[in-house]
């Protein structure tokens, strides 16, 4: 039985006491990398239809597809990171909200540097709404700015609390099925399938919102 349900997410290995299990991030430059060698492998047609895609979904908002290669590395990195982390006995970098909000903070503090810097007034501007009477002015600069502040928060918490909620659900259904009659085994089995099924699909969501609310928060500046 698991001491406690939280512990297939701790970072820590059992290997000397280091926290390798955050080497799993690096299977995205294992998945990512080989794309640049073998040419029409499956894996190349696969990221290349869905770069296609995440590209002709980015481009309205921007003017130049030099801005689009970031979003989509970014989108890849998180896709691959949340399907790796379905395998079982695989960490799962992206459940934990130390990597999510390090990605978003990172983000949103080069956003926010390069629109002060480069285009003040317009930032100046976005903080009251075209049409906002004098009077409201002082409290839509203030509930701008709160919206703001908080949005690398909204963007770590949303992929990490939905990797963490279906993982502990798995592991809930799994854990009940110890010391259980064969009818609740394969009951509880055949609900483990229909959740991996869900889960891949947040897995995929989830990293198309990430990269999709950071493409329109980039679009702002």
């Amino acid at each position: 039985m698991m001491t406690n349900l939280f512990s297939s997410f701790d970072p820590m290995s059992s290997t000397f006491n280091l926290q390798l299990n955050w080497l799993s991030m690096f299977l995205f430059i294992i998945v990512f990398y080989p794309l640049y060698w073998i040419s029409n492998s499956k894996s190349s047609v696969l990221y290349s239809e869905l770069t296609s895609y995440i590209t002709k979904e980015f481009m309205p908002l921007f003017k130049s597809y030099k801005n689009i290669i970031m979003f989509n590395v970014l989108f890849m990195f998180i896709l691959i990171n949340n399907v790796f982390g379905l395998m079982p006995y695989t960490f799962t970098s992206t459940a934990h909200i130390a990597m999510t909000l390090s990605m978003a903070l990172t983000i949103w503090v080069i956003f926010m540097l390069y629109g002060w810097v480069n285009n003040t007034n317009h930032m100046f501007a976005h903080l009251v709404p075209l049409g906002t009477p004098i009077v409201l002015m002082p409290f839509m600069v203030l509930i701008e700015s709160i919206s703001n502040i908080i949005r690398p928060i909204t963007l770590s918490v949303r992929l990490a609390a939905n990797l963490t909620a279906g993982h502990l659900l798995l592991i809930l259904l799994g854990e009940s099925m110890v010391n259980n009659s064969i009818l609740i085994i394969i009951t509880v089995t055949a609900a483990q399938f229909a959740l991996m099924t869900l889960e891949a699909a947040v897995a995929v969501i989830q990293a198309y919102v990430f990269a999709t609310l950071s493409t329109l928060y980039a679009s702002e500046v």
